[in-house]
């Protein structure tokens, strides 16, 4: 009998498309069960509590994946060994015993994504952060930002033509913080739309620099229509900071 695992995971989504395995194309969870597989010797296959777009980051990512072997959990040879063998922009951190019908996504309560808005050019950050230059009325964003937690269709900032059954989201905190030349927008809910994060970023812009008015937001969410809301921000500033689950799924 398999023992189910979760496993904790950070990346630099920089050089992939995304999370998810694509035909073709280099992706993290690729490249995480060709790891898993070699190093524990038994064909490996991964499900991720979701699902990050090309080019963003995790600070806390978390799949689960059935094996054979008992002596997962924490044990600090193979997630050594793991790490050996990814490449250098994915991170094991911990591997741990959960009940065996526990599942990444289906039982995440909610997710936490970090967007980073840089104020002044910087070299060391450009790959994390969205430039811009200019006063951004941070105030008028954080009316914006309460306003999300009044809505649940979130279709307006949700990519077109996606799989997905609803577009309904329970969002719990939006809130935007200035640290020096650093804007960051932290943002939780009980799931996303695709593109959601970086489509709200796009518009928040707009209510910051002065195009549009902060009551705004609310006519762009009433309207269910993606090409009312704002274009979406770059996929480098974004990270996907934490996942929620119930303590009672690990073991």
């Amino acid at each position: 009998m398999k023992t189910r695992y979760f496993i904790f995971l950070s990346y630099d989504g920089t050089s992939y498309h995304g999370w998810q395995v694509q035909p073709g194309k280099v992706t993290v969870q690729s490249k995480l069960e060709e790891a898993l597989s070699v190093i524990l010797q038994e064909d490996i296959k991964t499900t991720g509590a979701g699902r990050t777009d090309t080019g963003v980051h995790a600070r806390s990512f978390i799949a689960h994946f059935d094996s054979r072997n008992k002596d997962l959990p924490d044990n600090q040879k193979i997630i050594f060994r793991l790490n050996r063998f990814l490449p250098s922009d994915i991170s094991v951190n911990r591997i741990s015993i959960v009940d065996n019908k526990a599942h990444a996504r289906f039982d995440a309560l909610s997710r936490t994504y970090i967007y980073y808005i840089s104020l002044k050019k910087d070299p060391f950050s450009h790959k994390y952060a969205w430039h811009r230059h200019g006063d951004i009325d941070i105030e008028a964003m954080n009316i914006a930002a309460s306003l999300l937690l009044k809505h649940e269709d979130f279709t307006s900032f949700s990519k077109a033509h996606t799989q997905v059954q609803t577009n309904i989201c329970q969002v719990y905190e939006a809130k935007w913080t200035k640290n020096n030349d650093m804007m960051v927008f932290r943002i939780r809910a009980n799931r996303f739309l695709r593109n959601m994060v970086r489509a709200i970023v796009g518009s928040m812009i707009m209510i910051g620099t002065g195009k549009i008015p902060p009551e705004e937001i609310e006519n762009i969410i009433n309207a269910k229509d993606r090409s009312s809301a704002g274009v979406s921000a770059p996929a480098g500033g974004l990270f996907l900071e934490n996942i929620d689950y119930d303590p009672g799924l690990f073991i």
